[in-house]
Order: structure tokens, then C-alpha cells, then sequence
């Protein structure tokens, strides 16, 4: 994009959480967007047709806090009994808006757009068969090809607008249709387009109850679409409502990382009008995540600092990644993955015990360190000492004093200081040096190249206040890795978890942070697993298997949370394998194009397996797909052995 950064503005503010001001679009008896609080929704995992299930779960979800509630309509039948479903809720003074999740079906778009207060569909084969064909479009048949579009959609348009039912246009990473694909590619620009071209129809035909989304797996790629969606419609005036989530986010902490990461990057530029967390569990859960969440930005959680903004500019094209570049300084920085930071000096005596939650553990039995892939590179120590043998690429990180005392006891160790006892430190030496984000004079850096800087703050608006601190670095020429830390204030694990994704996420997404430091009252594992998890799911650095999972919805085929447990419990070693685990048809083969090995229903009890996007064994029964997807991997080379 040839923009100049200063013109990059997607969002009203990039130092301050400024809502982009989006019209309020009735859905039933809410409205999305405008002046209103940020809607949670979720789907149902029952088929529609399994009316009594469908309904009990349509109770859960709104007992739980749900405001919009989806289920799918693969055909007409399904779109038919919505009427049944809404009309028993209606029977129990239950007024939820119902959504009909539409793919591939016009005619059930256009017959649940009689029944229910709000229509999705997936512009990426709404009216196109994915086929993963290349085609050379010349302009003349691109136009063709829009000209059918238009016909077999408008019909829907015109409804919904006679009706007032409102649409959520929302497009998928994993679905992009094949005429995208051969003129944008498989692109954030690509995802854009295809939600362009169906919103173009609607505000021919003066209809404009629109939600527009820009879902994917991958949160780089989606945080790039959203932002790339935003800027088109502010450069065309537009002011359509946003519906933000993750799909295939996978479950338990993985899934509720990867979610806050993408979801959150977006909320902290004021991005978004209704959210869904996407897990591969029952959706009930989903409900806590999301409103935990967004708990972060009720202003009654603020503690904000104030400063003027004005006079900084961002340093980087937030539309495309590209890591900020650094010294290096022993392993942080320059080329190396970001490094995670634990500590132990809150312990009033170090046992090796202790360092099992920071991904050590002691074999007295072996007499030596086991490590996992998820261990720190890094301990804290403050003023406290280890009197025991500890691995050898361990570093140790003590205040300065402590240093000047007992470094030669160690064979790693590294002074910590602040701006004060830097300046005691030889030049040449390097050090973590403590820093305020507030705190804007970087000056004293300029003589120091030798200084890690540890960045921190107490105030709640960090993404803002680290990334101004971005901007004065390069307005300094200053390469200093630079470790983000966060202390989230609450004392609820999950909370923790969600928070921090949200304020770090967004920064390792535009390439700021050479490391993590997480702290705070929580079990270390919880601290360690976290830090590792938030560099996987923004995708610097790798240390366990990914798993790319689509929630469970009415389409899927299989048991996809016993699915999904005993793929995990089998390949969960395979460090750095991107494993996908789709219910059905919709989204599997396009999201296989990010994932290494594919695990997709085709039918009641049949599993088709992908390398990549290439499908290379077709209807294995689901009794013996997990054992052929192992096999499939050892095939492929991809195979290492559990380690004992």
C-alpha cells in the first residue's frame, strides 16, 4: 500500500482508545453498533433440526449473558425450523435475536430471512462452489462473474430490507472464493474485496442494516483485514457495524489466547461493535471469555495516563508485518525469537522445585535438568540466590547489587538496574535496565546499546503508552531490545490470561517486543504458559503444536471436542505443526491452506484427511481417522517420537 504511515489512519487514534463511530443497526430487540455496548454472541452446536436441543442451548447461551444467538441453516429445511425454535423461545418470553448462518444455500438465506431477525452469509460461496481452481479473470469476465452475483443475491437484499432483517456480510480467510483468490490472492486486501463487492449490492439497493466481519485463524491476518476494511470504509464514508472473532481458535488456553489476541488488538484502536469467541467446547464457555474481555475496557477498570499524542507518529505500516529492527544483545533481539522472562524472587528460599512452572524440572533420579519447549530463558532473582546447579543456557537476572556480589557464582548472569545505576555499569556491559513507559526521555539510551530495556507501567492504557514509546525510539534511531511486561489487575486466572493477550498482542503483532515478562499473584505455569502462549498465537515465536479448530456449530459431523482432545493427546509434541480440525465442508479446505495436516468431516462418520490444502485420503471412517492422520504425518516426514 503506498501510503505514508502518518496517513494510515484506521483508527481514530493510535495512542488513544477512540471508538470508530460505526451507525446502530436494529437486530430484533438490540441494536449493534452506534452508541451501544459491544453485543456478545455465540452459536449453537446442536443441528437445527434437533429442535428441543436446539432450544435448551438458545436458553443456556442467554442465561449465560449471550445478547445474539446463531444457528446454522445448511438447506431450506433447517431454515424452516427456525420458526419453531423461535417460536417455543417466544412461548418462554425468551426475545433473543436469532441469526441463520448461511453457506452455499441462497434459498435457505431467503427463507430464513421471513423467520429471523438476522441473516450471515459467506460472500466467499454464497453464490460460488469453492473449488480451489486458478483462473485467469480478464476485466470483462471479472464483471461478468459480478453481474451473476448481483442477480443471485439481490433477491436476499430486497427481502431482509422489506422485512428489516438485518445481514452480517462476513467473510472468511479459510473461504475465499476462487475468483478472489486468482486476482488478490490469499490476502487481507483479498478478504476485504470479497465483503466489498456484496456491500456494494446492498447500498445499490439502499439497504444498509449491515454487520461486516473479517474472520481467520491466523490473527496477523485478521487484525490486518479488519484494519484494512476500516481504513477502505473510512476513505469511502461508510460507518458499518463490525462483528470481530477468531475462528478456529481452538479450546481451552490456546483458544482463549488466540482470541483475546485478535479480538483484543482490535478493541484496544476502538475497533468493534459485537464479539464472539470462538472455542472448540461448549459455547456456554464462550460467554465468560467474551465478557471478561471486555471487562478490560469498562472505564470503571481504567486507570489511564494522559498524554498528548499528537506530535507522534507510528513507525511502521501496520497493514503488512515486519519485526522492529534491533541489536542484538546475547539472545535477545536482531535476529533471535522473542525471549520470556519468569522470576523467582518472591521466594524466600530457591528450591529446584521451584522451577517446574517456569518449564524445568529436576530428575533426582537421572541426576539433570529435563527442559521443556516451553521453558524461560530467563529468571528473575532480584536479591534472592540459587545455591544448586541449574541448566547451563539458563540466565540468571539479579538487581544490581546482588550482581556486583555474587556474579562470578554464576556462570550466566545479568545485571538488572534502573536509569540511576546504569550509569555505574561500565559501557560495554550489557544489562536489563528498568523503564516507565510514561516516562518519554529516552535519551540516556543513545550512549547505551549495551541496555535491554524492560518496559512497564501501572497505568491501564499500556498498548497505547508502549506504543508511543515505539514511536520515540525510532524517532532516536534507537535499536535497544525492548521486553513488554504486564500485570494484569485481577485475581482471576482466566482474566489474566485474556488481559494480557489483549494489551501485548496487538504490539508483537506490529513487530514491538524482542520479549515477555508477565507478572502478578498467579501460579508461575499459569505466568509461564501464557507468555508462550501469546508469542504463538501472534505467531513469533513457535514452542508447542497449533491447533487450528473450528468451534462446534449444527454443520459439524463429528464429535469435535473428543476429536480435537484425542488428536492433541497423540501429536501434542510435534513443536511447531499446524494441525486443523474442521467439523465439516465450509471452512476445512481453505483453512488447510495455513495449516500443515487437515482433518475435515465429509459425512455422518467420515473424515477426509489434507496435506495442506490437497486432500490425500478421502472418507476414512471416523473410528480409524485419528491413527491415519498419524500415519499421514509419519508419511510426510513430520513424525518424531514422544519424548520419555
Amino acid at each position: 500500500m503506498n501510503k505514508s504511515p502518518d496517513k494510515l489512519t484506521y483508527c481514530r487514534s493510535f495512542f488513544e482508545n477512540l471508538p470508530f463511530k460505526t451507525r446502530s443497526v436494529p437486530i430484533g430487540n438490540i441494536n449493534v453498533g452506534g452508541i451501544n455496548p459491544i453485543r456478545i454472541q455465540s452459536m449453537t452446536t446442536a443441528g437445527t433440526m434437533e429442535t428441543e436441543k436446539s432450544i435448551k442451548e438458545c436458553i443456556g447461551l442467554v442465561e449465560a449473558g449471550c445478547e445474539i444467538v446463531r444457528l446454522t441453516a445448511p438447506s431450506k429445511k433447517e431454515a424452516e425450523n427456525l420458526k419453531v425454535i423461535k417460536d417455543a423461545l417466544h412461548s418462554k418470553n425468551i426475545t433473543v435475536p436469532l441469526v441463520a448462518d448461511i453457506h452455499f444455500t441462497p434459498n435457505a438465506a431467503e427463507v430464513a430471512a421471513n423467520i429471523v431477525e438476522k441473516v450471515r452469509i459467506n460472500p466467499g460461496n454464497y453464490a460460488d462452489k469453492k473449488k480451489f481452481d486458478e483462473h485467469i479473470y480478464t476485466d470483462e469476465s471479472y464483471l461478468s462473474e459480478l453481474l451473476r452475483i448481483e442477480e443471485k443475491f439481490t433477491p436476499l437484499v430486497l427481502q431482509c430490507k422489506k422485512n428489516n432483517v438485518a445481514m452480517r456480510i462476513g467473510t472468511n480467510h479459510g473461504s475465499l472464493s476462487d475468483r478472489i483468490l486468482s486476482r488478490y490472492g490469499d490476502t487481507p486486501t483479498g478478504m476485504v474485496e470479497s465483503a466489498m463487492e456484496f456491500l456494494r449490492i446492498c447500498i445499490k439497493n439502499d439497504y444498509h442494516a449491515i454487520v461486516l466481519s473479517m474472520k481467520a485463524s491466523n490473527t496477523l491476518v485478521m487484525v490486518e483485514a479488519y484494519r484494512l476494511l476500516v481504513l477502505q470504509m473510512k476513505e469511502n464514508n461508510l460507518d458499518y457495524p463490525l462483528h470481530l472473532g477468531v475462528t478456529e481458535a481452538g479450546d481451552g488456553e490456546d483458544g482463549r489466547i488466540k482470541s483475546a489476541v485478535g479480538i483484543g488488538a482490535l478493541l484496544e484502536d476502538g475497533i468493534g461493535d459485537t464479539i464472539r469467541v470462538s472455542l472448540t467446547e461448549d459455547s456456554r464457555y464462550e460467554i465468560p471469555v467474551a465478557q471478561k474481555l471486555l471487562e478490560k475496557f469498562n472505564p470503571s477498570e481504567q486507570n489511564l495516563f494522559r498524554f498528548n499524542g499528537n506530535d507522534l507518529k507510528i513507525p511502521y505500516e501496520p497493514f503488512s508485518y515486519r519485526r522492529r529492527e534491533t541489536g542484538s544483545l546475547l539472545n535477545i533481539g536482531g535476529g533471535n525469537v522473542p525471549v520470556v522472562v519468569g522470576s523467582l524472587s518472591h521466594q524466600e528460599e530457591i528450591k529446584p522445585a521451584h522451577l517446574f512452572g517456569l518449564g524445568y524440572r529436576y530428575s533426582v533420579q537421572d541426576d539433570k535438568w529435563h527442559i521443556t519447549d516451553t521453558a524461560v530463558d530467563y529468571i528473575y532473582l532480584g536479591n534472592k540466590k540459587i545455591n544448586f546447579p541449574i541448566p547451563e543456557h539458563l540466565v540468571l537476572l539479579l538487581d544490581y547489587q546482588n550482581w556486583v556480589e555474587n556474579k562470578n557464582n554464576y556462570k550466566n548472569s545479568v545485571p538488572f538496574v534502573n536509569q540511576k545505576t546504569l550509569t555505574d555499569l561500565p559501557k560495554g556491559t550489557v544489562c536489563f535496565v528498568s523503564h516507565a513507559a510514561e516516562d518519554f526521555n529516552l535519551a540516556y539510551l543513545k550512549n547505551r546499546p549495551d541496555a535491554i530495556v524492560v518496559l512497564g507501567t501501572s497505568y491501564s492504557n499500556k498498548t497505547h503508552l508502549y506504543r508511543a514509546i515505539y514511536s520515540r525510539l525510532a524517532e532516536l534511531h534507537l535499536k535497544n531490545p525492548v521486553i513488554l511486561c504486564d500485570k494484569p489487575k485481577t485475581n482471576d486466572n482466566e482474566t489474566f490470561q485474556v488481559w494480557s493477550s489483549s494489551s501485548l498482542g496487538s504490539l508483537f503483532l506490529d513487530g514491538f517486543g524482542d520479549g515477555i515478562w508477565l507478572s502478578g499473584d498467579f501460579p508461575m505455569q499459569l505466568k509461564t504458559s501464557t507468555s508462550f502462549g501469546i508469542l504463538q498465537a501472534t505467531r513469533v515465536r513457535i514452542s508447542k503444536t497449533e491447533y487450528i479448530s473450528c468451534p462446534s456449530c449444527g454443520r459439524t459431523l463429528f464429535d469435535l471436542q473428543e476429536t480435537t482432545a484425542k488428536i492433541r493427546n497423540e501429536t501434542s509434541h510435534l513443536k511447531g505443526l499446524k494441525i486443523g480440525i474442521m467439523g465439516c465442508i465450509v471452512n476445512g479446505p481453505g483453512e488447510m491452506a495455513d495449516a500443515d495436516y487437515g482433518y475435515v468431516g465429509t459425512g455422518i462418520g467420515k473424515i477426509h484427511l489434507y496435506k495442506e490444502k490437497v486432500v490425500v485420503r478421502k472418507n476414512i471412517p471416523d473410528t480409524e481417522a485419528v491413527e491415519a492422520l498419524i500415519n499421514l504425518i509419519k508419511e510426510n516426514g513430520d513424525w518424531v517420537e514422544k519424548p520419555t
